[in-house]
């Protein structure tokens, strides 16, 4: 395991023992009862740390209205402007994401590193392709992992330079290889806690495959203490993605599901069943692993290790658990019957 410095956000604690998931508040700034709405809504399908834009002093608003509906950390994100970083400071967030080379003179970073330091609020630092200065880029000639990671720890020394240490790294690309490349190199530089995604990495079905390729390689390494699936779609939909990249890679909580891809040995509607039994487990926080397979070739003994599952027959279905079975059933009973084992744990 990677030798984390822990940083507290809020109540959580960022160091390598458990691994958090974000997201991010895609209501306009301006609607700050869609905003609280919407926040309510993530905390309740999972997120555990929530990130909201700050354009401007209108937003600040958004902090004591969000922080008083929810009790998940908030962070604000802000840029250029270090008068939204102490506004936003002042008004009760949890975490400052700023990079300190873009808010101006050595003066403005001392006085946001002073606001945070005083309220024990850490600092994350975001690097993307898009965001590296135009030295950084005429080096290395393009966005490449060793630019992302120069320009982030860059960033870090002017911090550490005023004497703060409270902080958190993320350094995004929309290529997939280069978020990887990049967090590897990043931590081997530096034991601040990292938070990973793939920025811009599109509508649902690609941006989940970017995701879990990006985020679930480097988890399996040790690295990354919070996660964010970046879709452009309903950040509700981002939680349960995150949430999904954990649990397939034996990290997160909750029922994991086995299910075989059918074939012409197959005669229930294996299909329609596995999609019913993913939707009725989604919310439920149990640890055990539930098989839904197709026919007794690919049930009991494929699915030996589930904790409980159904495997098709002949217009019939067969329930076991433990790798023992159970009774067998007619198919319009199967799903009732899986439901009512899975409760038993």
């Amino acid at each position: 395991m990677r030798d984390v410095r822990p940083v507290k956000v809020g109540s959580l604690t960022l160091d390598g023992k458990k691994i958090y998931v974000q997201s991010m508040l895609s209501v306009p700034s301006t609607d700050i009862e869609g905003s609280v709405q919407q926040a309510e809504e993530l905390e309740k399908a999972g997120c555990e740390i929530i990130r909201a834009a700050i354009p401007d002093m209108d937003a600040v608003k958004l902090i004591p209205a969000i922080k008083n509906k929810v009790g998940m950390p908030l962070v604000a994100d802000i840029h250029f402007d270090y008068k939204l970083a102490l506004a936003s400071a002042e008004a009760g967030v949890d975490a400052i994401r700023i990079n300190p080379g873009n808010i101006g003179d050595t003066q403005r970073v001392k006085a946001v590193v002073k606001a945070c330091t005083e309220r024990g609020l850490p600092i994350r630092i975001g690097v993307n392709g898009g965001s590296l200065e135009k030295d950084i880029l005429a080096k290395y000639g393009s966005p490449c992992a060793e630019a992302l990671v120069e320009s982030a720890m860059g960033h870090v020394k002017i911090l550490e330079d005023c004497d703060f240490d409270n902080i958190v790294i993320s350094i995004k690309s929309s290529d997939v290889p280069t978020m990887i490349k990049g967090y590897r190199l990043l931590a081997q530089e530096c034991r601040y806690p990292l938070h990973l995604g793939v920025t811009e990495a599109g509508t649902e079905r690609m941006g989940l495959i970017k995701s879990a390729v990006g985020i679930g390689s480097l988890l399996v390494d040790g690295i990354g203490e919070t996660i964010r699936v970046s879709l452009t779609d309903d950040p509700v939909k981002e939680v349960y993605a995150a949430k999904d990249i954990l649990k397939s890679i034996g990290k997160g909580s909750g029922v994991r599901i086995v299910s075989c891809p059918t074939c012409g040995r197959t005669r229930i509607d294996l299909i329609g069943l596995a999609k019913k039994v993913e939707k009725m487990t989604k919310d439920i926080d149990k640890n055990i692993t539930v098989a839904v397979m197709g026919c007794v070739v690919n049930g009991i003994g494929e699915a030996g290790e589930a904790d409980v599952g159904i495997a098709g027959g002949d217009n019939c279905v067969v329930l076991f658990k433990n790798g023992q079975k159970l009774a067998k059933l007619p198919e319009d009973k199967a799903l009732e019957a899986l439901m009512d084992e899975i409760y038993k744990f």
